[in-house]
């Protein structure tokens, strides 16, 4: 069988580090290409990676393809993909092409079998989170994917449920895969890890926030459901014991400068830090050295944070809307996005109360260890078997 994937998020120039999808499909990749030496595989990157790049990509089995005059996307987006790429996959002869986001557009003449993977539908569930350029374009993009896609891969049931609630062609042709978990973050960390929280000006115990600094991420009601947290603190008068600093970590999104405006229009600036986008071995240590965890998203495709945190052995209070509840089956406590007391009472709670934390560590680790990419490949592999 010769199964085409789109690589194209992995590497993307213009985009910066492979987060989300990018994420997703780099670990599908990496995880079919060792598990699978019957097939052949069909990588499609973007024409401006450089070749060194895409080495760890290289086997006996595996053919790098480039998508040509990347830079006509910007002024004939239409002609690009329905005339160049659509000559670069036809040259391929795919028995299946899997596009790994219902984001990223196909030409409309392809007529081989075709696999997406549905991620998110926030655009839908939180519309006023997003740009309505962005709402729009998305919306156009999701809708043709999904109808002209043989097989839908679903990131979680409650992706499913609400995409067969949307969208009628979904209905009969969809299988729910669950991304899997990086094992590096089950691993101790190495060397002086204990200073790094300081290269972002925590000096005390912290909560920390991980993820795009956007509207989604609910982050306004974080501050200020921090805020009351402290306030809290305040009353019971154990400043030196109780008193935490926020780390919000997470690359600039839309409106992101309105959350640093914030911070000093409620005056938390020395308490709440922002560290930018992570990279490299800094994270597992920022996730270990805090005292739990807060993602109180308005919506969440998947959650991959919330894995995350579970194996750095962190407790976590996360939002209980979306595939959030589904994805944490009981290893977090939840709370009501929309509601900031709800917030500030769950931060309050696993503050003082240290038994219960350790609870919630031990619920976290297990299931992290349920969320494996083996796993994920395997199944999606079999959906690339059952569609020939």
């Amino acid at each position: 069988m010769r199964i085409g994937i789109d690589a194209r998020t992995i590497l993307n120039p213009v985009k910066g580090d492979a987060i989300g999808v990018g994420h997703y499909t780099y670990q599908l990749i990496r995880h079919l290409l060792d598990m699978d030496n019957n097939n052949e595989y069909v990588l499609f990157f973007d024409a401006s990676v450089r070749q060194k790049d895409i080495r760890k990509f290289t086997r006996k089995n595996t053919k790098i393809v480039f998508y040509p005059f990347s830079d006509y996307k910007k002024y004939l987006p239409g002609a690009y993909n329905e005339i160049l790429a659509s000559a670069v996959l036809s040259r391929e002869n795919l028995d299946v092409l899997h596009v790994t986001s219902t984001e990223t557009r196909i030409p409309s003449t392809y007529r081989g079998k075709l696999v997406v993977t549905l991620h998110d539908l926030g655009i839908y569930k939180v519309p006023e989170s997003y740009k309505k350029i962005t709402r729009i374009r998305a919306n156009i993009v999701k809708k043709f994917m999904i109808k002209k896609a043989d097989h839908v891969i679903a990131v979680s049931e409650s992706i499913k449920k609400d995409a067969e609630l949307m969208f009628k062609s979904i209905i009969g042709k969809t299988t729910v895969v669950y991304s899997g978990l990086d094992q590096r973050f089950f691993e101790e960390c190495k060397g002086n890890y204990k200073i790094i929280p300081k290269k972002f000006g925590i000096t005390k115990k912290y909560i920390f926030f991980l993820g795009t600094i956007e509207p989604s991420k609910n982050i306004t009601r974080l501050l200020h459901a921090f805020l009351l947290f402290k306030e809290d603190r305040i009353k019971k008068s154990c400043r030196e014991i109780c008193d935490y600093q926020l780390l919000i970590a997470g690359k600039p999104g839309w409106l992101a400068s309105d959350i640093k405006y914030m911070v000093k229009d409620l005056q938390l600036i020395k308490d709440v830090k922002f560290s930018g986008y992570i990279i490299g071995d800094e994270l597992v240590p920022l996730f270990k050295m805090s005292e739990f965890f807060v993602l109180p998203s308005l919506y969440e495709g998947f959650g991959t944070t919330i894995l995350e945190t579970f194996a750095t052995g962190v407790p976590a209070i996360v939002t209980n809307v979306g595939s959030a509840p589904e994805i944490a089956n009981g290893a977090a406590k939840l709370v009501d996005p929309n509601n900031t007391k709800d917030i500030a009472a769950a931060m309050i709670e696993f503050a003082n109360n240290e038994e219960l934390r350790n609870e919630f560590k031990i619920k976290g680790l297990l299931r992290a260890k349920e969320f494996d990419w083996n796993k994920t490949a395997k199944e999606t592999l079999k959906i690339y078997n059952d569609i020939i």
